[in-house]
Order: C-alpha cells, then sequence, then structure tokens
C-alpha cells in the first residue's frame, strides 16, 4: 500500500509519461520526472500540455526535472513509459530510483514488459497500464494530447489489489480517466487487436488512421489483421469476442485522424517498438502453431523499414 503522499517518479517522460505525470502533478502529487533529450528545455520553460480537455503547464521551479536517475529521490511509485525499445536500460534507470518496499507501473505498449520488469525486481511489485490515448511530442518540452485518455491498470500477479485501488483513486482525483482490471494479460491482448493493425499500418503505410479505414480496402485489411489477432490470442489462452473486430474499427472511425508513436518513430528515424507490438504476438501465434499471414508480412515490412530507417 502508498503511503498517504506518495512519491513517484517518471521514468521516460516523453508524450505518455510527461501527459500521465503531468496531471499528477497539476493535481499536487509528488511527481519527479527523468528527462533526457528535453532536460535543458524543460528547466527553462516548464512542461508545456495541449490537451483536447484543456491546456495546462508545469512551469519552470516547479517542475521536479531530472537528467540522472542517481539525483533523484528514492520513490514508492515508479511509472515506466519508455519506448520497450529502450527495455534494454530498465536496471540502471529503475533500480536507483525505486524504494525497497516501492512497486513499478509500466505504462509501456507491446507484450513482454511486465515480464522482463518481475525478472528484475519480483512479480508482486509489478503492474500494468494500457492507455488508450491519442497523444504526441510534437515539440521539446510540448506534449498534444489530441484523443481519449482512458488508462486501464492491472497487477502482473492478477486481481484487485488494495494497492491498485489506492492508485486508481489518485489517477481518477487527477482528471485521468481509469478503470481496474482483473487481468493484465487479457488487457494487452485487448489493446493489440488496435496496436498491430493500426501502429503496424501506419507505421509501413506512413498514413492516419482516417486513411486506413477511408476505403474499403483499407478497412478489409484492417479486420483481417484484427481476426489474426483475436486467434493469437487464443493461443495464448485469451479468449476475445468476435465483437472487437467491429468495435475497434468503430472505435478508429470516431477518433480525430491520427498518426501512431510507431509512424513518428519511422519518420524520424527512431528506433520502432516492433517486436513489443509487432514480434511478440507473432511469435506467440508461431508457438502455438496459428497461421498470421497478415501479421507476418506487416512485420517484416516493419522490420525492414525499421533496419533502413537506422542505415
Amino acid at each position: 500500500m502508498f503511503p498517504e503522499r506518495p512519491t513517484i517518479a517518471v521514468i521516460g517522460a516523453g508524450a505518455v509519461g510527461g501527459y500521465y505525470g503531468a496531471r499528477l502533478a497539476q493535481h499536487g502529487h509528488d511527481v519527479h520526472f527523468l528527462f533526457r533529450s528535453d532536460y535543458e528545455q524543460i528547466r527553462r520553460q516548464g512542461l508545456v500540455v495541449r490537451s483536447c480537455r484543456g491546456d495546462f503547464a508545469l512551469p519552470p521551479g516547479t517542475i521536479r526535472a531530472y537528467n540522472e536517475p542517481g539525483a533523484m529521490p528514492q520513490a514508492d511509485l515508479v511509472i515506466v513509459a519508455l519506448k520497450a525499445t529502450a527495455n534494454h536500460l530498465y536496471e540502471p534507470l529503475i533500480r536507483p530510483v525505486l524504494k525497497d518496499d516501492g512497486a513499478v507501473l509500466t505504462l509501456q505498449n507491446g507484450l513482454g514488459n511486465e515480464e522482463r520488469l518481475a525478472e528484475l525486481f519480483g512479480p508482486r511489485r509489478v503492474m500494468g497500464g494500457l492507455c488508450f490515448v491519442c497523444i504526441n511530442r510534437v515539440a521539446p518540452a510540448i506534449i498534444h494530447h489530441l484523443d481519449y485518455g482512458l488508462v486501464c491498470i492491472g497487477e502482473h500477479v492478477e486481481g484487485i489489489s488494495a494497492r491498485l485501488r489506492r492508485l486508481a483513486e489518485m489517477f481518477s482525483a487527477s482528471n485521468i480517466e481509469c478503470r481496474m482490471i482483473e487481468s493484465l494479460r487479457r488487457g494487452r491482448w485487448e489493446k493489440l487487436t488496435w496496436n498491430v493493425p493500426f501502429s503496424g499500418l501506419g507505421a509501413v503505410l506512413d498514413v492516419t488512421t482516417d486513411r486506413i479505414i477511408g476505403s474499403p480496402e483499407g478497412e478489409s485489411l484492417a479486420r483481417e489483421i484484427i481476426r489474426e489477432v483475436l486467434a493469437a490470442a487464443r493461443g495464448a489462452g485469451v479468449d476475445l469476442p468476435e465483437s472487437i473486430v467491429d468495435e475497434r474499427i468503430e472505435q478508429t472511425r470516431r477518433m480525430v485522424p491520427y498518426k501512431s508513436s510507431m509512424q513518428i518513430d519511422r519518420e524520424l528515424g527512431r528506433p520502432m517498438e516492433v517486436e513489443a507490438i509487432l514480434g511478440e504476438p507473432l511469435r506467440v501465434a508461431m508457438r502455438a502453431g496459428i497461421s498470421t499471414p497478415r501479421m507476418m508480412m506487416l512485420y517484416q515490412m516493419a522490420k525492414l523499414l525499421d533496419a533502413r530507417g537506422r542505415a
């Protein structure tokens, strides 16, 4: 259980970590941010959030910003919002900051993040959050929140704990829509039914979400990929309803035209989260003997583009 006013560290304060951490700080929580490339700019101008739910800022001098984990106070809760491509940095970035009885909440995309954190810090110290949000870092120290914002949180060791309830209360009181889920594993696969088709196709085709579903061919392809993700989930022992296919299409139709983080990473020549979002679900399907040809093609194309972008 967290203390009355827990110390919170945000590791990976980009779009997602910066936004949710800023919401918590805005509502009086003791939040400390680890910045890397944006550190000097944050110190000079603070952090600006342009949000569909109201703009706000953490002015310079009020935001607790650091560029080295060793300079941060030890935290009761470490929120991890690194790109999954940086998971090899878990140990040096989290270990110096995490209290002996502290907890870790990963807000990262894809499969395998909780398992790796559990190996390092113990399974009962790990929670996961699924962020259903359209958000981008548009410039140093500036975050643009376009749509949605729900976070579904769960324990890595499944079930609803007192700690999870306390965290949900903290988020909800900070203008963050938050739900607790019994099965984080199921939640991960539910999110992949959107991330695989729309993050994957957006990155490979370099198109926004509205373009993907704006033609019969694009919508049909997205539907076929979602069905393959459902099949892969069943291979992992997670039985999701077929109705998710229509739900994901309609959800995407309602949202503002959106560039996924994978697409933006490709544009900027940064490593894409190919393995966590596309590779891991594909490997689950392969181990279960399930054919997912569209997921395979999407993965292969993304790998090719990822290698070219860093050549």
